[in-house]
């Protein structure tokens, strides 16, 4: 599933829509993902809502993280 989601993400599959919502194309369809103010992340996508994780919500996760470490470095 990390490999899928840095694939969407070195593809610029994820598109950051608003504060705290992403769009993400993957394979079957196009989902939102989106970061609660408690930051908590969900994506509408039927794996998500089976499993409660998705290489969707994973790439979000990874590309915050990326944000933040940027942010320290400046």
């Amino acid at each position: 599933m990390m490999d899928k989601a840095l694939k969407l993400l070195e593809s610029g599959k994820v598109e950051r829509l608003d504060t705290g919502m992403f769009n993400v194309v993957g394979d079957h369809g196009t989902y939102i993902v989106v970061e609660t103010y408690d930051g908590k992340i969900s994506c509408n996508c039927p794996g998500f809502v089976k499993k409660g994780i998705c290489s969707h919500s994973a790439a979000v996760k990874i590309l915050k993280t990326r944000s933040r470490k940027r942010k320290k470095e400046r």
